[in-house]
């Protein structure tokens, strides 16, 4: 009896792997074929500057999902809300505005 261990990734998902070419990257899903095993992620750090900021695609097989970690200080959250700006994400923004305000109150 075999066990499916295929992996599924969901847009926004944070992932690490290597590229064909072996660079080491991190970065996040930005699109996700279940069928063909292919993911596109943006690339926000990796071993070859030059492919930071890209979008690339990537065999699911070779990605891996990165653990979620709660941002509990103001200084996390304002790391995020950099990061938010720099890919023009503005639900992630919003959200991260929120969670920033709803911080600062429980601290006041």
């Amino acid at each position: 009896m075999s066990v499916n261990r295929k992996k599924y990734f969901e847009e926004g998902d944070w992932v690490k792997g290597r590229t064909r070419e072996g660079e080491l990257i991190r970065g996040y899903v930005v699109q996700s074929n279940d069928i063909q095993e292919i993911i596109k992620v943006t690339v926000v750090e990796c071993d070859n500057e030059k492919t930071v900021g890209r979008t690339i695609r990537l065999m699911d097989k070779s990605v891996e999902k990165l653990p979620v970690v709660k941002t509990e200080n103001e200084e996390q959250i304002h790391q995020l809300i950099d990061l938010a700006l720099l890919t023009k994400d503005e639900e992630w923004f919003v959200e991260l505005a929120t969670q920033l305000k709803e911080t600062k109150e429980v601290y006041s």
